[in-house]
C-alpha cells in the first residue's frame, strides 16, 4: 500500500504552481478505496467547486501517469471547511488564538484528548491553554486534530472571504 505522503508529494508542486496548497491526503479503504484530497487556495479565498475540478483534473492526470495506487479507488477533492483539520505545524501557529481539539497517539499525563484556544508552538509542542491550565502537547504525538466551530472562528472567516 502506497503512503499517503508520496501521493502528496507527487502532486503538491502542481496544485501550488495552481494556486493551491495541499492541507491532507487520505486513502481510505471500504468496498472502493476513496483518495481523499482536501486542499485550500493560496489567496486565502473559499473554495469553489470549480476549484475542487481544476484540482480534480490535474489529481487525475498526474496519478494516471505516476500510477501509484494499486487498486481501482475514487478521488475525493474537498475544502477543508472552517472547522478544518491542524495536519500541519504552520496550521497551529496560523489559527493561534482559536479553539481547537486536539487527539494524542499516546496519553499525556494520563490523558489523550485536550480541547482549548491554540497558542501557538514552542520548539516541537504545541501550546495550548486548556480547561486546567496551559499545556505542551508534543507535535509528533498528535494523532488527529482540528479546530472547534465557534462564533469567533465564524467570524474570522467571513471577515477573510470579504478580503
Amino acid at each position: 500500500m502506497i503512503e499517503t505522503t508520496q501521493i502528496e508529494a507527487l502532486i503538491a508542486p502542481s496544485l501550488e504552481a495552481m494556486g493551491y496548497s495541499v492541507v491532507r491526503v487520505a486513502l481510505t479503504g471500504g468496498r472502493r478505496a476513496t483518495l481523499q484530497i482536501m486542499a485550500e487556495r493560496l489567496d486565502g479565498a473559499a473554495m469553489t467547486v470549480d476549484d475542487c475540478a481544476a484540482i480534480s483534473h490535474s489529481v487525475s492526470a498526474i496519478l494516471d501517469v505516476a500510477d501509484p495506487i494499486d487498486e481501482a479507488y475514487m478521488l475525493e477533492v474537498s475544502s477543508p471547511g472552517i472547522d478544518r483539520p491542524l495536519v500541519r505545524r504552520r496550521d497551529y501557529e496560523r489559527f493561534a488564538g482559536f479553539e481547537a481539539k486536539i487527539e494524542l497517539s499516546r496519553p499525556l499525563d494520563g490523558r489523550k484528548r485536550f480541547r482549548g484556544k491554540l497558542l501557538g508552538v514552542e520548539e516541537d509542542a504545541i501550546k495550548l491553554a486548556a480547561e486546567d491550565g496551559e499545556v505542551l502537547l508534543p507535535l509528533s504525538d498528535v494523532a488527529k486534530a482540528k479546530l472547534v466551530l465557534t462564533d469567533e472562528l465564524i467570524a474570522a472567516s467571513q471577515t477573510q472571504a470579504t478580503h
